[in-house]
């Protein structure tokens, strides 16, 4: 195994294990299940991903039909609408009904099918589609690094910047544009992807769990003043 291949697989496994170790985190500390999925089906997405490469198998796999739809599922809807209404629950206090979030899966799933199965079809409008609704979840983004950086939590606050702006690039380039001296499988760019969609969700996380706690000291703060009043 070459070295180019060492780093892919080691991207991957990086993603993977952020992925799923996150995504259970979420959904056991915070009960936050639009973004523990979301995780797991990322990190899923990736050991996909890693068995298809690592056994070489052809573009007729399942495994290739199978990574085509989940990475269509996340960057369409996933990373998006979700990782969004996720995040809010400690920006706005946001609690999604049950029907809120199946609803944003069911159309993650219808979103992923079709721009999957229809890729060739849609062309250029569909590539340019991933690139509007990330750059409308980038805008979030930095929406939550300023509160971060507010909230004196401001290590967070850069690292999450760091990282958004890491996976806008990827974005941009994923349809676009081909490395120089890439190959035909595009591991050089799938390195770079691949770590930095693992540095997404592990800043995410962390910095979610630093804005939860906040948000916990300050109702804390605040029912004791009510206590102290009403005394």
């Amino acid at each position: 195994m070459s070295i180019k291949e060492l780093l892919f697989v080691a991207a991957d496994v990086w993603m993977i294990a952020v992925g799923f170790t996150y995504g259970i985190k979420f959904i056991r500390n915070y009960k936050n299940w639009l973004l523990g999925l979301e995780w797991m089906i990322i990190a899923t997405s990736g050991t996909n991903f890693l068995v298809f490469s690592v056994l070489k198998a052809g573009y007729d796999s399942p495994m290739y039909t199978l990574a085509y739809f989940l990475d269509a599922f996340s960057r369409s809807i996933g990373i998006t609408l979700i990782l969004v209404l996720g995040l809010m629950k400690v920006t706005h206090r946001y609690k999604p009904s049950l029907t809120v979030e199946i609803g944003a899966f069911a159309l993650a799933a219808v979103f992923g099918y079709v721009l999957a199965e229809y890729a060739e079809q849609l062309g250029a409008p569909g590539k340019i589609f991933y690139i509007v609704v990330n750059v409308a979840t980038t805008l979030f983004l930095i929406y939550f690094a300023k509160r971060l950086w507010e909230i004196n939590e401001r290590a967070h606050a850069i690292w999450v910047g760091i990282a958004t702006a890491l996976g806008f690039v990827i974005a941009s380039m994923y349809d676009f544009v081909h490395i120089p001296g890439d190959d035909e499988a595009h591991t050089i760019f799938y390195i770079l992807a691949l770590a930095t969609w693992g540095l997404q969700l592990f800043a995410y996380y962390r910095a979610y769990r630093a804005f939860d706690a906040d948000n916990q000291r300050v109702d804390a703060e605040e029912s004791h003043k009510n206590v102290l009043a009403g005394a």
